[in-house]
């Protein structure tokens, strides 16, 4: 393997490594003792010899380069960080920049708290290849199809089960999910009563089930749990909507509002039978800023 490998194929290989060495039930992903190891046997010349968490304000994490008088590199998390999950998905993210980027930044990357990265420019998609990394190399789609097959209609209790078992926030395992599965379900973050961003599976894109977030700011419905976050039960709830309240068209909403970062977290389930709620021409050829929402 070589530095030009994309995401998947550096994933792919290392997931052989990982069962290689510890079976195929093997989660969560130790991502700090692999990634020492791994990069002194394989780049032993330049290998990462320090994952440490310190201060970083406005920052999830970062790959630095060491000084010249100590060879390597060192893995930075923002300490503030008080969610697991997160953490571990940054420290796999950073080993994927060291794996696909650190010759094109020899001095390495800071990586920011944005939750909307700028598909559209070389900078957000060096992102998008260190999360596509992250996601492969931490949940596996063969693994988490066993868990969740492709077909099955879901809740949040079974994705909260996955983010458990892969060490990941339940963000992170409900985009790992969306990218695989034949439902239609759409994921919105919101803050303030807005739409933060979103992420629909190919299935609801295709049927026009989307929101456009890259332009003016979208209302979350009034009517919806995420707007109230006083109706959920231990900050988690469920409710079922009749068309032209989230979308134009009937949804379940299962809703948890994240008190810690301040955001409601919505994962929208949709009806399998083909839809005449959208205009084909409604959703014409989407950007890939709306196409490519990841972190």
């Amino acid at each position: 393997m070589t530095a030009s490998n994309g995401p998947e194929r550096w994933a792919f290989e290392l997931t052989h490594v990982l069962n290689a060495a510890y079976g195929t039930d093997r989660f969560p992903v130790d991502i700090i003792t692999f990634a020492q190891d791994y990069s002194r046997q394989r780049f032993g010349d330049e290998p990462i010899v320090r994952i440490v968490g310190e201060d970083l304000p406005g920052f999830e994490g970062a790959l630095y380069r060491l000084s010249s008088d100590r060879k390597g590199w060192a893995v930075i998390y923002n300490s503030s960080i008080r969610s697991k999950g997160r953490i571990n998905f940054t420290l796999a993210h950073e080993f994927g920049h060291y794996l696909l980027h650190r010759t094109a930044f020899p001095d390495g990357l800071r990586c920011g708290q944005q939750d909307i990265v700028r598909w559209d420019s070389d900078y957000g998609q060096i992102e998008h290849q260190a999360n596509v990394f992250a996601s492969n190399i931490l949940m596996p789609l063969d693994d988490y199809r066993r868990q969740i097959p492709d077909n099955d209609r879901i809740d949040l209790d079974e994705i909260k089960a996955c983010a458990a078992r892969y060490g990941v926030s339940l963000v992170a395992a409900t985009l790992r999910w969306l990218g695989y599965t034949q439902k239609r379900a759409v994921l919105v973050v919101a803050r303030d009563g807005y739409i933060l961003w979103s992420r629909s599976s190919e299935a609801a894109l295709k049927s026009g089930a989307f929101f456009r977030t890259a332009g003016a700011p979208v209302e979350i419905p009034i009517s919806s749990l995420a707007a109230s976050p006083a109706a959920l039960l231990d900050g988690e709830g469920r409710m079922q909507h009749g068309p032209g309240v989230w979308l134009a068209e009937p949804v379940e909403e299962f809703t948890i509002f994240a008190e810690l970062y301040d955001f409601s977290l919505s994962l929208l389930m949709l009806d399998d039978r083909p839809t005449r709620f959208y205009r084909v021409e409604e959703e014409g050829e989407m950007d890939l800023l709306d196409k490519m929402r990841f972190r």
